[in-house]
């Protein structure tokens, strides 16, 4: 059994039902496919797969094709959610694009339509658009900026999911301060803010980041990527201790508005 099924397998012995993956993402949707194929779940699984941005979204052809041949490399019948990869595509939906995702479903290819956001204005765009009802986005302790926009009790009120990721910040948030290179010094204050938090609550970086998901977002749904089939244990740990609100709102005071630099790893490198 290879690391991917052990991977897989573990995480399905958790409860944890859907994957996240794209087009765009190496051999991902192929290795991922021959672990559906291996062990049988191809109509249990719920899979979402991104296009890939560097198609042209205006081609209903190229698209399709795209389509399905992740249907192919993923081995399953039907995608639970097919999603623009880029927040920049939306712009194209009444170009053509929304009727020809729309049509997707409507020829079995996939059950759902999202696209994946970094700005709150356009999860706010994209939660108004009717075809639309998945919208990724990113959100954690530090990036409380889709908090702010209500992007949340949007996706209530409209009745569409939301799924978080970059929970641990790609990273960010786990490193020690010894660990950040010279470049990214100006992430240190905030990492020893962390960790006074999580000396107060008695709980490590992890199990905060975590934990603050879980409450603070409670109607999303939340990615997280591992490595190893004890990581996706100890995430389903942490995923199930005990947080308490005022740790909660502590998190919000004390991370209230954090530099952009930090939340933006387009401004990490040197």
């Amino acid at each position: 059994m290879d690391l991917t099924e052990k991977i897989v397998r573990t995480a399905w012995g958790n409860g944890i039902t859907e994957y996240d993956t794209a087009q765009g993402y190496g051999e991902s949707e192929k290795v991922l496919g021959n672990v559906v194929r291996s062990i049988g779940l191809g109509s249990e699984l719920r899979i979402i797969t991104k296009l890939d941005p560097n198609l042209d979204h205006l081609d209903k052809a190229a698209l399709e094709k795209a389509v399905r041949e992740s249907l192919t490399q993923l081995g399953v019948p039907v995608l639970y959610g097919l999603m623009v990869h880029r927040e920049e595509y939306l712009d194209l939906w009444e170009e053509g694009l929304g009727d020809t995702l729309r049509g997707f479903i409507s020829k079995g290819l996939t059950k759902h339509i999202g696209v994946s956001v970094y700005s709150p204005d356009k999860a706010g765009l994209a939660l108004g658009i009717d075809g639309i009802n998945i919208v990724q986005i990113p959100s954690n302790i530090f990036d409380r900026r889709f908090e702010r926009a209500c992007v949340f009790e949007d996706a209530k009120r409209k009745r569409k999911q939301i799924y978080v990721r970059s929970v641990f910040l790609q990273g960010l948030m786990l490193m020690s301060v010894k660990e950040l290179p010279g470049h990214m010094q100006f992430v240190a204050p905030v990492l020893k803010r962390l960790d006074g938090l999580c000396r107060d609550a008695g709980l490590t970086r992890q199990g905060l980041a975590l934990g603050y998901a879980r409450y603070a977002y409670p109607y999303a749904k939340i990615l997280f990527g591992v490595e190893t089939p004890e990581q996706v244990e100890e995430n389903m740990v942490y995923w199930n201790e005990n947080v308490p609100i005022a740790i909660i709102d502590h998190v919000r005071e004390v991370f209230d508005n954090v530099d952009e630099r930090i939340l933006n790893p387009v401004f990490w490198s040197k």
